[in-house]
């Protein structure tokens, strides 16, 4: 009990740092980058390429590819949802950050954010009519 460290305050600070920085960060991304929202549709003419907000390009250009990889989206939030269920994850006895006997979640979890990312940007960057693919240069 000597190395024992009570995860309140400690660790919840900690936590709560990280919320507001994350919340912060989208409020400036948010501030930014504004969500691509036309006028009210209009049958007679539509935009092209008709993109979705920032937050769900990721999705539309997954859907671009096949519309079976939808499903890859909501198996991922599953995933997140049942992960603490998940058999053979070790319990915690020590609040800590990115804890070496659950490093295989960890790099799941890297992963899946590194792809939700450039999918987001090849969806807002690389994308141009007829969602063909664009080059900036």
């Amino acid at each position: 009990m000597k190395d024992y460290l009570p995860s309140s305050p400690h660790f919840f600070r900690i936590i709560k740092i990280a919320m507001v920085l994350l919340v912060g960060m989208l409020l400036v991304l948010a501030m930014v980058i504004p969500a691509p929202l036309d006028e009210p549709a209009d049958i007679a003419q539509t935009p092209n390429p008709a993109k979705a907000a920032w937050f769900f390009l990721w999705i539309q250009e997954l859907a671009s590819y096949s519309k079976y990889l939808i499903y890859m989206t909501i198996l991922i939030g599953l995933f997140f949802l049942l992960l603490p269920f998940i058999p053979g994850i070790s319990e915690a006895n020590q609040a800590k950050w990115l804890p070496k006997d659950q490093q295989w979640i960890n790099i799941v979890t890297v992963i899946i954010f590194i792809g939700i990312l450039v999918l987001t940007i090849i969806a807002m960057f690389l994308r141009g009519e007829n969602w063909a693919f664009v080059f900036l240069f």
